[in-house]
């Protein structure tokens, strides 16, 4: 349901060493999707898959008909190399290990 009224939306991508922002002009009340169509970056960045891409307005997920307002930033999100639990989970196991295998640690006294 675009009106006729214009407001200004950003949308964003970024990956691990560079990230976009793209200024865009619409109509108010423009689908997500569609904002993101009219941005460019899909050409600027062919291996998205908009299809299958989880997509949010300022860090929180949205469906992609969700109706734009100003000053929305449209964000497109990538898939993660790796499970945050998972790694966090592999962290605290070499944390305990490294306890388990450090003597007692002195403390250094002022003389």
């Amino acid at each position: 349901m675009a009106s006729d009224k214009i407001i200004n939306v950003e949308v964003a991508y970024a990956l691990p060493d560079v990230q976009k922002i793209i200024p865009l002009q619409v109509s108010e009340g423009i689908e997500l999707i569609e904002a993101i169509k009219q941005s460019g970056i899909l050409e600027e960045f062919p291996e998205i898959d908009i299809e299958n891409s989880k997509v949010g307005i300022f860090g929180k997920l949205k469906k992609a008909n969700t109706a734009l307002r100003e000053g929305d930033r449209v964000e497109i999100y990538r898939k993660l190399i790796a499970d945050p639990k998972q790694v966090r989970k592999e962290r605290a196991e070499q944390g305990k290990k490294m306890r388990k295998g450090s003597g007692t640690v002195k403390k250094k006294t002022d003389t």
